[in-house]
Parts: C-alpha cells; structure tokens; sequence
C-alpha cells in the first residue's frame, strides 16, 4: 500500500484529537500512556537479558514519556465538577510518577508492570463511563423527540 501523501497519519490524528470530545481525549492519553509503559517493560526484558548500556538512556526516554503524559492527565482534572473522584486520580496520578521515578533508579520491572496495569484498567474504566455517558446523552436527545405525530 502506497501513501500518496506522507503527512496523510499526522493529519488524521490532529484532526481526530481535534474533533474528540473530553471523554476521548483522556482516553487517547491513556492510550499513549499505555504505549510508553510497555515500549519501558520491552526494553526493560530486553536490557535484563542483554545487559546492553544503551537500553538504560530507552528505557528512561519511555518513562519520561509515560511521565508527560500522567502530567497531563493530571492538569486535565477538574477539581470543581470532579470532587473526591478528582483529588483520588491526582494522587494516584502523583503516585504514578513518583513510582516511574523510582522504576528510571531501581529499573524494576515489577514495579513498572504493576503501574502499566494500573493505568490499564484505569483506561478501561474511562472508557466505560465515556461509552456509558455517550449512549445516556443520545438516549435523552431521542427521548425528546415525537414519534406518534
């Protein structure tokens, strides 16, 4: 498969973060998120069986990525909408970071996997209640409607 226009990826996934409501967007971040977390525990495996220097500074650029990301989930909650569940997720999120933290000086591969899998079903949960919110908004905008006429 050819691609005629090499910018035709990057311009759907703007468009596509452009265009994604709040719900998706946080989804999309665990979705990269996710991505980062295991691109760390690949390159962890690999640097525990090959002892290979060069997968420190990889694995390092991964978590730092994962970090970003948490970051920005983090200033992305709403602490007057979102109460007690807001102020959860931004400790856990802080916890997060400070463990990945931990991960980049003990590379610890337990340690990694169990935050990978924390912020799975996290991302699972997220995606729960945007399709939940979803399906409940398009029933009220058709409950409203008069069919009998």
């Amino acid at each position: 498969m050819s691609n005629s226009n090499p910018n035709a990826l990057s311009i759907y996934r703007e468009t596509k973060i452009k265009t994604a409501g709040q719900g998706q967007l946080i989804i999309m971040l665990y979705n990269e998120a996710v991505k980062y977390l295991d691109q760390g525990v690949d390159l962890l495996e690999q640097y525990t069986q090959e002892k290979n220097p060069s997968k420190i500074e990889q694995i390092g650029k991964s978590i730092r990525k994962s970090q970003e990301i948490i970051s920005e989930l983090m200033v992305s909650l709403d602490f007057e909408v979102g109460g007690e569940i807001a102020r959860n997720l931004f400790s856990l999120y802080n916890w997060f970071n400070q463990e990945l933290l931990e991960v980049t000086i003990s590379l610890d591969m337990q340690r990694l996997i169990s935050i990978r899998d924390m912020v799975i079903e996290l991302r699972g949960a997220w995606g729960e209640a945007v399709t939940k919110t979803s399906f409940e908004s398009s029933v009220k905008s058709r409950a409203g409607v008069d069919i009998t006429s």
